[in-house]
């Protein structure tokens, strides 16, 4: 037997590597709560502060932001340091940013704290650490990575829950008050827990190093190049990804359905996206990223053209369901092209890199759908604009695709 094929204690593909796991889903789930909690309170503080809905969608905006800002600069920290220092640092960041926000007596200030804490703590619990979860694993990397994405689609469903039961009795302040008390208590502890250096950082103060291994795919192209192709890539999918996850609620009140069903449509699309992410990381296990990343593209595509002949209340709750599991996979597999492709000592720079030109596309595909809705009242142009950046993704994947190396067959 190969020494690929036996797990070295402690390392890679180890029985740490997999506990390592779990720690890694457990700060995501955790940590995730800075993406949606401000989407809960919204109503709230829109009354509390006396702000329309353009105002009160500030915070919103800035949550965006900083969690942009924070994959592609916590990154860097970690590829230097390791995961535990940023992790922590980030995560009181994020806890202190609740417990500062639930006493904010502004929506400037809310914002504020919502995009420079919130949001950049929040972000160390996706890209940073789906880096991380890279180097613990060969023969399951896919898999690890997507289960790590994971967290936060399970953030999604479960967050939301507590804080509206929390705020029934306390309001947004306590709800606020409570997740900055528990992103304290429970995410800076756990962070101490991934000490232990990755593989590739470990043999760095020895007299001499073990060399790190090459990237597992080969293509021809320079890797600033190939970085410029996913960040279009991820610019485009999710242009096109925001379309339904930004407006499927508005889209289902102009329909005459009503918010509630709505928000049902959404969480239906969140639990087809935890099941796309896994069975994406399996699937990129077998037959590599790339592969795994067109066929999500392609899938999603074809998702967003049910929209236009089908806007029952019925057919609207099966496309919600089939987009879902179509796209969930889809921002994961970047992660994953990216190790398959770029040097470990890189991964968290060019994950970053790479997260944040998706998040760039969610923000700007929102605006954008909103904006041609309001030139065309119908959001069918909209799902057009939104399959023309699809198509985009797709041409750039094909293209990163057909510039791969073929690997050599090994001699006997």
């Amino acid at each position: 037997m190969s020494t690929v094929d036996t797990p070295t204690p402690g390392g890679v593909d180890s029985a740490y590597a997999w506990l390592r796991l779990g720690l890694s889903m457990l700060l995501a789930t955790i940590g995730g709560v800075g993406m949606w909690s401000v989407i809960v309170v919204l109503p709230s503080v829109e009354v509390e502060f006396g702000v329309d809905r353009a105002d009160a969608s500030l915070p919103y905006t800035a949550t965006m932001v900083g969690f942009a800002l924070g994959n592609l600069l916590i990154g860097r920290f970690v590829d230097r340091y390791g995961v535990t220092a940023p992790l922590a640092i980030a995560s009181a960041a994020l806890g202190s940013g609740f417990l500062l926000a639930s006493q904010a007596q502004s929506l400037l200030v809310f914002a504020i704290l919502q995009g420079a804490l919130i949001g950049f703590g929040s972000a160390a619990t996706f890209g940073p650490l789906l880096a991380d979860v890279s180097h613990w694993f060969a023969k399951r990397r896919g898999l690890a990575m997507a289960a790590t994405a994971s967290g936060n689609y399970f953030a999604g469903a479960l967050w939301p829950l507590v804080l509206q039961a929390v705020m029934q009795d306390h309001g947004w302040r306590g709800a606020y008050l409570f997740v900055g008390i528990v992103c304290l208590c429970v995410l800076i502890p756990v962070a101490f827990l991934l000490r232990r250096p990755p593989p590739h950082m470990a043999s760095r103060g020895l007299a001499q190093p073990v060399p790190e291994a090459p990237p597992a795919r080969q293509i021809a192209m320079s890797p600033r190049a190939l970085q410029g192709l996913l960040i279009i890539a991820g610019l485009g999918c999710c242009v096109a990804m925001s379309m339904p996850q930004v407006h499927i609620v508005a889209y289902c009140v102009d329909l005459g359905y009503g918010v509630a069903r709505g928000a049902e449509m959404l969480s239906l699309m969140l639990a087809g996206g935890i099941a796309s992410r896994l069975i994406s990381g399996v699937l990129a296990d077998r037959i590599g990223g790339v592969p795994t990343l067109l066929i999500g593209a392609v899938l999603q595509c074809l998702a967003l053209l049910l929209y236009i002949p089908y806007d029952g209340l019925a057919s609207l709750y099966m496309v919600s369901l089939i987009f879902g599991l179509s796209q969930g996979g889809i921002v994961s597999s970047y992660a994953i092209v990216v190790r398959e492709y770029m040097p470990a000592r890189e991964a968290g720079r060019r994950v970053g890199m790479v997260i944040t030109a998706t998040i760039v596309g969610m923000a700007l595909g929102g605006w954008m759908s909103g904006w041609i809705y309001d030139l065309t009242a119908s959001y069918q142009a909209a799902f057009l604009n939104g399959i023309a950046w699809n198509l985009l993704n797709i041409a750039v994947i094909c293209l990163v695709m057909w510039r791969t190396k073929t690997p050599r067959p090994a001699l006997a």
